[in-house]
């Protein structure tokens, strides 16, 4: 590889701005901050904030189910 031609890669401090969790991981930038993280992501923490479409989902159902 050639010298000085390639970032610096470094750990840095992540902060999620929904929570405030920080965590740190490899970068290039001095600070990373991010909008959703696992601790407050509804895929991972299993609280659906969706329950509009359930009713959706329903009523699809409903309208076209077969008879």
């Amino acid at each position: 590889m050639k010298q000085g031609i390639h970032p610096n890669y470094k750990q840095v401090k992540v902060t999620c701005i929904s929570c405030g969790n920080t965590f740190e991981a490899g970068s290039i930038l001095e600070e990373v901050r991010v909008d959703t993280c696992a601790s407050c992501h509804p895929f991972f923490t299993g609280k659906d904030r969706n329950t509009k479409i359930d009713g959706r989902v329903d009523r699809f159902n409903k309208r076209y189910a077969k008879k």
